[in-house]
């Protein structure tokens, strides 16, 4: 039974597939740059080459000693090669001497 003035109900279908892999939170933020290690990772789609130059620029002049590693010493991880690369990503990371690391310079 219907009341009058009550609202219609309609089912719905979440479009999304369930998660495969759990969402894990960040990593906790370094305190202070000053001395450390930077790697640059970038998946060789959006203006990487133009953005590390100014995001490198900045740092320097607020961190005193920061470092970094070009993103060309990682690879394109975006393409044919995108499974090796990545499988050999952390290795790569902790082989640098990386204290932290840039991702996700895109559009």
């Amino acid at each position: 039974m219907r009341m009058k003035n009550a609202e219609p109900r309609h089912e719905v279908l979440w479009p999304l597939a369930k998660k495969a892999v759990p969402a894990h939170g960040a990593a906790p933020r370094l305190p202070d740059l000053s001395g450390k290690t930077v790697g640059e990772l970038w998946d060789y789609i959006f203006r990487g080459d133009a953005v590390y130059p100014m995001i490198r620029e900045r740092l320097r002049a607020r961190y005193p000693g920061i470092r970094f590693v070009d993103y060309c010493e990682f690879g394109n991880f975006h393409g044919a090669r995108s499974r090796e690369i990545i499988a050999g990503l952390a290795d790569k990371i902790r082989a640098h001497g990386c204290d932290a690391v840039i991702s996700g310079i895109g559009a």
